[in-house]
């Protein structure tokens, strides 16, 4: 990969938060692809650095509702729902990042960290060496979703230094509760990211 100062990651665009048929399709996903993609066509104009994160997790696993967790089951290593979306897979280049999280059963919402459910146990993924070793340092997440791993990946990507955008139209949230997307846009800000 070549040096750049920039970096576009694009969160978790994958078929069960992307497809109506998704296990947990992420209502204003539809609205969010053009934009998305229109970001990548433009990070590749200028050179940037592309990232883009997956859920992986395995079969088994305390996130999943059915075992205890917040969500049904989703992202599962190897299945459909697991995929980038079509129109991302067509979207991706040699050198791109992929960086796939919760692969050990550990809630992965951040393109950055991973927290296990039970221990509480949070590890880095390789994203952080990988931006400092192209020389980046300004991160423009955009994706899915909005309230969680946005917002969880923009939070690890400011802690960690980087100047941090965050491309609101090229987003889409969950909305467990009403209000839920405005909350997380307004933490990011006060956290000094920049929501463009």
């Amino acid at each position: 990969m070549g040096r750049s100062v920039r970096a576009l990651v694009v969160v978790d665009l994958q078929v069960d938060f992307g497809d109506p048929l998704g296990s947990l399709f992420v209502g204003g996903a539809p609205a969010a692809l053009p934009r998305i993609l229109r970001l990548v066509g433009q990070a590749r104009e200028r050179g940037d650095l592309v990232v883009w994160s997956q859920d992986w997790h395995p079969e088994s696993t305390p996130h999943f509702a059915d075992q205890g967790g917040t969500w049904p089951r989703h992202g599962i290593a190897g299945s459909r729902g697991a995929e980038l979306l079509p129109e991302a897979v067509l979207a991706q280049r040699a050198g791109d990042l992929v960086i796939r999280k919760g692969v050990a059963g550990e809630d992965g919402y951040s393109a950055f960290s991973m927290r296990h459910p039970v221990t509480g146990e949070v590890r880095s993924t390789e994203l952080d060496a990988h931006l400092r070793a192209a020389g980046v340092t300004l991160v423009t997440v955009c994706g899915l979703a909005t309230d969680w791993c946005v917002k969880a990946t923009a939070l690890d990507a400011l802690a960690a230094g980087f100047t941090v955008e965050v491309a609101v139209e090229a987003t889409a949230g969950v909305e467990l509760k009403p209000g839920d997307v405005a909350a997380a846009l307004a933490e990011i800000e006060s956290a000094g990211g920049v929501l463009c």
